[in-house]
């Protein structure tokens, strides 16, 4: 069972905690780390885009000029695509874009995700964060730097919260950098692009809970 150190907010070691097998130690399977990650964005685009055919579009009716004697291609409407403000050929209509993906397989990227940042050591976990006595982004950037985590402007830094915390959300809330997240909602892509995974003491129970 692989084991990490336990730091407080000042950035001291005060022990060590034990990790499950299950998640920080898992075989890292990149193809299903990759399939979850395509999956994941896709499902964030909204598909709203839209053209207009030439049924939509405005004009149309009279044909523009007779059928012979002109010199010309005959054309039957203004509102064909060659014509200006005619309607576009084979353009983007709304759709939606998510991806199906088992609930095995998104578990099994997750797994990998945590064991690829703790096999890179980008994973420490915290005791607490105690944002509630001075919920202020100037303490907590004085509670990232302690923790080797940057100054929330650089460096990509994932906080895991066992629960919406108020007080840690609206001081992280003015950095750029940094992303809260609750323990039940975790995702690959957040994941990956953490420099930094802070894991709350209590989260870790959560997390082991719902995804060993």
């Amino acid at each position: 069972m692989p084991q990490t150190t336990l730091y407080d907010r000042t950035g001291a070691t005060v022990g060590s905690v034990d990790l499950a097998d299950a998640l920080f130690a898992a075989p890292v399977n990149e193809a299903v780390l990759h399939q979850a990650v395509v999956a994941q964005l896709a499902g964030r685009r909204l598909g709203t885009h839209d053209t207009k055919t030439r049924g939509e579009v405005r004009g149309g009716g009279k044909k523009p000029y007779r059928q012979k004697g002109t010199g010309r291609a005959r054309q039957g409407h203004r509102t064909a695509p060659h014509f200006r403000g005619g309607g576009v050929v084979f353009g983007p209509h709304p759709r939606s874009y998510d991806q199906k993906l088992p609930r095995k397989m998104r578990r099994l990227a997750l797994r990998s995700a945590l064991s690829a940042k703790f096999t890179d050591d980008a994973i420490k976990v915290v005791q607490a964060f105690g944002m509630a006595d001075e919920p202020r982004t100037k303490a907590f950037v004085g509670v990232l730097e302690a923790l080797g985590a940057g100054d929330g402007h650089e460096r990509r830094v994932l906080v895991v919260a066992p629960a919406k915390d108020e007080p840690l959300l609206r001081s992280a809330q003015n950095l750029p950098s940094v992303t809260v997240i609750l323990a039940d909602s975790l995702n690959v892509v957040d994941l990956l692009n953490a420099d930094a995974v802070l894991i709350e003491q209590p989260a870790l129970a959560r997390i082991e809970e719902v995804y060993a």
